[in-house]
């Protein structure tokens, strides 16, 4: 059982490994709130489980602030934040500011702003912990997708930074997966050239992230840390 009752909150949760997450929290009794985009079934679930859901809107810094203010008129106080919400957005001519723009708020600005603004939330919590969920695509860089890249890519650095400023009462750290969770609608030749990218070549499902989010909210001494969750991709 939990060590506090003070809620998760996960950002992004309405689908994939955010819901996962969500839903495997409540089942082992923590209170959990989410913030989402827009309305999915998996929000609904989550809320008929007893999650509280939180429209959000983090492509604009005013979206963001509202974000935080409401957040705070549901709860004095919170276990963790659990960064999860993500954009993936085409870098095409005539869009790329547009698109950096989106990327950076939702992947730096939100977590960065959510931090500041929340730390006396966490403090309020023993233990307390900050998570970013990154992705395992800043290791080498990405010809392809260059602004989603290097967003992420600062929010790995987020987590250095914050780790050192917010120690010893809160712990920062952050989980980069590479592919762990297909979509419905990939085909068989995507899923195997992808499936080849990785030593352990399988999709392991969401449960993997979980699992690594858990180790870092019942480790009482890692830090500053970002773990690698690719199957040995860098071994190919």
């Amino acid at each position: 059982m939990p060590s506090t009752s003070a809620p998760i909150l996960i950002t992004g949760a309405g689908q994939r490994i955010g819901l996962h997450c969500a839903q495997q929290l409540l089942a082992e009794g923590f209170r959990v709130i989410i913030s989402y985009r827009s309305e999915k079934p998996g929000v609904q679930a989550l809320r008929d489980l007893g999650a509280t859901t939180l429209l959000a809107d983090f492509s604009t810094p005013d979206g963001i602030l509202d974000f935080i203010e409401r957040l705070k008129s549901h709860t004095d106080c919170l276990r963790a934040i659990v960064h999860n919400a993500s954009a993936w957005l085409a870098e095409c001519t005539d869009t790329e500011i547009n698109a950096f723009s989106h990327m950076f708020n939702v992947h730096m600005l939100a977590p960065y702003l959510i931090n500041l603004h929340c730390s006396e939330l966490l403090e309020r919590s023993t233990p307390a912990d900050i998570v970013h969920i990154s992705d395992d695509v800043t290791r080498k860089g990405s010809s392809k997708h260059i602004a989603y890249c290097a967003t992420k890519a600062g929010l790995d650095s987020l987590t250095l930074s914050f780790a050192a400023k917010l120690a010893p009462r809160i712990k920062v750290n952050g989980i980069a997966p590479a592919l762990v969770l297909f979509n419905p609608d990939d085909d068989a030749a995507y899923r195997t050239k992808a499936l080849a990218k990785s030593a352990l070549g399988i999709e392991p499902g969401a449960e993997v992230i979980y699992q690594s989010l858990r180790y870092l909210l019942d480790n009482p001494y890692v830090t500053g840390t970002t773990l690698t969750v690719n199957g040995g991709r860098h071994l190919k």
